[in-house]
């Protein structure tokens, strides 16, 4: 199994990249091929004792920014790492496996839809991701993707986000929420109210609409939106964490019991940072295009890339490019 890695993508690039590669070659022996400037690449890989034969270079000195045009991976720089990356996965399919990247997301979807195309019978590619609930976890889709959806395009994000939770997370029958401003069927736009009624025609497993301050629960395994939506829902959520954990740390300042009362909790703390904790789930599989691609967090450092890998290496082993085509086509 090679998994091509963007060395080049994320604001902690190539450092972060190449640690967390190098990691994920030690822990689940998958080759990879780190693609960016190989003089960097190489400065960073010269600081670590891995086997050499599990890591490969492609150079390319191209390199789209985090805040540069989605489609500037397609038009201005068609040899820039994640252009190049993905390029290797679409002409060398029987070599490599699959493609991560940190680096500008809309670049990513822009340059994975053009170069690879779509699976059958998929109009519009989606982000998901894994998030914690109070039960277990749960696939958010789409967080970033399509923003302006039809709803038959929502129903292929169902049936692709259902694979994924059978596949990946080990859910059997996962139940689906469709993301909406009430419970009732009446709720919602008329683009809600429309998915709703395709969803009650086409989804056995459909358990309704889910409100936002339900995500959390673990009511629903999959919950589905518009890219729009999806990704303010994970970037409130994400500040959320951050301010609630600064409003911790800044509270047990203010006495000594509280310093005590933290001291006796900080296994428990521990514990339920690391469920939250991003990192521990690495990325965000792009659903919906011919070819597996983890789109990971731009602060990703090495812990969060080698997770990614090995969310990767799950998809590879389950073979989900063959099971999102048997369920959506």
């Amino acid at each position: 199994m090679n998994i091509i890695v963007d060395a080049m993508g994320g604001d902690h690039a190539p450092r972060e990249i190449v640690d967390g590669a190098v990691n994920a070659v030690k822990e689940f022996g998958v080759d990879i091929t780190l693609v960016g400037v190989e003089s960097s690449v190489r400065a960073e890989l010269s600081k670590y004792d891995y086997p050499k034969e599990k890591i490969q270079v492609v150079h390319t000195d191209v390199i789209i920014g985090m805040h540069e045009p989605a489609t500037i991976s397609i038009r201005k720089k068609k040899d820039s790492s994640i252009s190049a990356g993905i390029n290797l996965l679409k002409e060398q399919p029987q070599k490599y496996n699959a493609f991560i990247s940190a680096g500008n997301t809309g670049a990513v979807v822009c340059a994975s839809t053009f170069y690879l195309g779509m699976l059958p019978q998929v109009e519009r590619p989606a982000i998901g991701l894994v998030i914690p609930t109070l039960k277990n976890f749960a696939f958010l889709i789409d967080v970033g993707a399509n923003t302006d959806p039809k709803p038959e395009h929502l129903l292929q994000s169902a049936l692709m986000a259902r694979v994924y939770a059978q596949k990946v997370l080990n859910i059997y029958d996962p139940r689906i929420g469709l993301l909406n401003i009430g419970a009732e069927e009446s709720k919602g736009t008329e683009f809600v109210k429309e998915t709703h009624k395709l969803f009650l025609e086409s989804l056995s497993n459909f358990a309704g609409n889910i409100e936002a301050n339900e995500i959390f629960s673990g009511r629903c395994d999959c919950i589905i939106c518009d890219g729009y939506v999806g990704n303010v829902v994970i970037k409130t959520s994400e500040s959320l964490m951050e301010s609630a954990l600064a409003l911790v740390r800044r509270e047990v300042k203010k006495s000594p019991m509280s310093i005590l009362g933290a001291l006796l909790m900080k296994s428990c703390l521990r514990d339920i940072r690391k469920h939250a904790d991003y990192t521990e789930y690495g990325g965000a599989p792009l659903l919906g295009v011919n070819g597996l691609v983890m789109i990971c967090h731009g602060r990703s450092n090495a812990k969060a890339i080698k997770n990614a890998i090995r969310a990767t290496v799950r998809e590879v082993e389950n073979k989900v490019i063959d099971h999102l085509i048997a369920e959506v086509g």
